[in-house]
């Protein structure tokens, strides 16, 4: 949470690798930036769910591979210099679920909206829509530049 004199401490971005989700990070590092904030880069992953008397074969693998795609994501943010303010933290977890409740601790969460373009894309995806109506701190759902209103 914020301390005495910064609004803003800790700054939280959910980053999958998609393209709005390296815009959230780029944003919420210009947000930081003035405010002496720390911006928290957070990869979700988890197992898929396997049913009792079925394994599904390749399941290994998901949290490197996760953890690729936050490097790449932020690689592709900053370049090949990481802000020093930047922590990126990889984390099992739904990516619903984790970012809400790691909002608590948050003063901000920046995510980036999944739209798919024209009336489909007036809505907000289910984790971007989920954290609006249940996070414990202000959220901004941002779009990526080339996003037409």
């Amino acid at each position: 949470m914020s301390t005495a004199g910064a609004p803003f401490a800790r700054i939280l971005v959910g980053v999958d690798g998609s393209e709005p989700s390296i815009e959230a990070l780029r944003q919420a590092q210009r947000l930081a930036t003035p405010l002496g904030a720390k911006v928290m880069a957070n990869a979700y992953w988890d197992y898929p769910q396997v049913y009792a008397g079925y394994v599904m074969m390749g399941i290994e693998g998901f949290e490197e591979r996760a953890g690729e795609i936050l490097d790449e994501a932020v690689k592709t943010a900053f370049g090949d210099e990481t802000p020093s303010n930047v922590t990126p933290t990889l984390v099992r977890g739904h990516p619903r679920e984790s970012l809400i409740e790691a909002s608590r601790d948050a003063d901000m969460v920046v995510v980036g909206r999944r739209g798919h373009g024209g009336f489909g894309g007036l809505l907000l995806g289910s984790v971007s829509s989920a954290l609006v109506a249940h996070a414990h701190c202000p959220v901004l759902v941002v779009h990526t530049p080339d996003e037409k209103s």
